[in-house]
């Protein structure tokens, strides 16, 4: 499988979000958004089969809704 190499221009906030997660996740970039890029993948997949993505709180139950454009 062949490799390529792309150039992300991400703003100041986006880039210490990004180096942010890395550290907590112990992750390389790359990595990171690999794990990003198929997280996305399968809730595009699930919506379009007419699924609908959900965060829940397990103390109280309460569902929010998660629109995705």
């Amino acid at each position: 499988m062949g490799r390529k190499t792309m150039t992300l221009n991400l703003t100041d906030a986006e880039m210490a979000v990004l180096e942010e997660m890395c550290a907590k996740k112990d992750l390389s970039k790359t990595v990171l958004m690999r794990q990003a890029l198929r997280l996305y993948q399968r809730v595009e997949e699930r919506l379009e089969n007419g699924g609908k993505l959900f965060f829940e709180n397990e103390a109280t139950a309460e569902k929010s809704e998660i629109m995705m454009l």
